[in-house]
């Protein structure tokens, strides 16, 4: 089999997800007669059809469909290529790029990465972040858009590989007014007779929360959903709702606005997260070294200094 041609692996991965070669070669800015020819070569190269013409457009064959799962690899190994490339040529000798939930991202994540960066030794390392729902997370890591993630470890990792990282309790935050306001401690299942603030929907809170629920034999009652935690405290100030949220994020808001945090008293409401990768063989020097940073990190307390 002759070498596969990287530009004509894009193009049929675009024509695969448009359905249509017209519409490929518009997002492409090239045109489709080019790229029917560069598709005709490309089946010639493997010896099977890949794609089956339609009346309105085409689809891919089953051949096609195994050949898109390679070339996505292929593509998002030449673009790590490309950037880690890049970052040498401006003087920058790592680049990493992270996937992290909204809860890792609000405790601790991104000073434990700051204290990296302050290390003398990974001056020279750039560390790209970006938070994601925990399912997108899994399937980015899965599909090489990121070296790391960092999640809850409740999560499905099929064959990917995680090391322990940090972890939370969650608590209910309630207005000071509220009916559970003077709990010290409360299960989930008492606090299903209340409306609650609620997650987006592809979160794995959320999905856990209505799990318990439905364990409990009730539903989830929620009247207001968010995008973020900050907001879930600032309905919770309103007295709207009250929220599931991690302990360690909620204090601070309901220190400064009088706010009541009820431990729950279910086991799921100890969380740990983990640190995910997709094959640690095949990460950069500078990946592992952070990998290596956060899993050591994870061991000292987040009011003491790191070793």
């Amino acid at each position: 089999m002759r070498d596969l041609d990287i530009t004509t692996l894009r193009l049929f991965v675009r024509v695969c997800e448009t359905r249509n070669i017209a519409r490929a070669g518009e997002q492409s800015n090239i045109v489709g007669s080019a790229i029917s020819k560069r598709l005709a070569q490309l089946e010639e190269t493997v010896g099977v059809r890949l794609l089956t013409r339609r009346r309105h457009g085409v689809e891919p064959t089953v051949a096609g469909q195994t050949l898109l799962e390679h070339a996505r690899d292929m593509l998002a190994s030449a673009e790590r290529i490309d950037r880690d490339m890049s970052a040498y040529a401006s003087g920058i000798r790592g680049n990493v790029r992270i996937l992290a939930s909204a809860s890792a991202l609000a405790e601790s994540l991104a000073e434990d990465i700051a204290v990296f960066l302050q290390d003398p030794q990974h001056r020279d390392i750039k560390i790209e972040l970006e938070e994601r729902v925990t399912r997108d997370l899994i399937r980015g890591i899965r599909d090489g858009v990121a070296s790391l993630g960092i999640c809850w470890d409740a999560a499905d990792f099929d064959e990917l590989q995680t090391r322990p990282y940090r972890s939370d309790r969650l608590a209910i935050v309630a207005h000071p007014s509220h009916p559970i306001a003077a709990h010290h401690t409360i299960s989930f299942a008492e606090t299903l007779d209340y409306e609650h603030v609620n997650m987006p929907p592809a979160s794995a809170v959320l999905l856990m929360l209505q799990q318990a629920a439905s364990r409990a034999g009730k539903i989830l009652r929620h009247r207001v959903t968010v995008s973020n935690l900050d907001s879930a405290f600032r309905v919770v100030r309103a007295n709207l709702a009250i929220s599931v949220s991690p302990r360690e994020i909620a204090e601070p808001y309901a220190r400064a606005n009088g706010l009541r945090i009820i431990d729950l008293t279910d086991d799921w409401a100890y969380r740990r997260f983990a640190l995910v990768t997709r094959d640690e063989a095949s990460l950069s020097g500078a990946a592992r070294l952070l990998l290596t940073h956060l899993e050591q990190a994870a061991k000292t307390p987040l009011n003491e200094p790191a070793p």
